[in-house]
């Protein structure tokens, strides 16, 4: 079953995960995790946990960026979902589209690249 039509990283993205996994080795299963469970129950079936918000004021509406909060990381045990990994993200609704923009350690930076964010949509 197929949850989104794309899933897309962008060049940034593929340079974060790769740093990441050397400290986490199940970043990339419980990404993939991630998305099909918790990103398909937001965008899909309307669930809220709490763990995803919008980033706004970036001066564009489409697409919409989001931040997940609640990220579960079974390499960094005791912590559950609030494992301090964020997850930056586009999703494209009309095209069904999600695009991942940057992923981080809440403990090696505070927040997202809104540099990075802007390069790539705003242009």
């Amino acid at each position: 079953m197929k949850r989104f039509n794309e899933i897309t990283c962008l060049p940034g993205f593929k340079k974060d995960i790769k740093k990441l996994v050397k400290r986490w080795r199940t970043l990339e299963e419980d990404l993939e995790f991630f998305i099909k469970g918790q990103l398909y129950a937001y965008h899909k079936k309307g669930i809220d946990n709490k763990g995803i918000v919008q980033l706004r004021d970036l001066g564009f509406k489409v697409p919409q960026v989001y931040k997940a909060r609640k990220f579960a990381c079974r390499s960094l045990p005791g912590k559950g979902a609030r494992t301090g990994i964020r997850v930056i993200y586009a999703y494209f609704k009309a095209e069904d589209r999600i695009e991942l923009i940057e992923i981080y350690y809440k403990g090696d930076k505070k927040d997202e690249d809104k540099e990075r964010i802007l390069r790539h949509y705003k242009g």
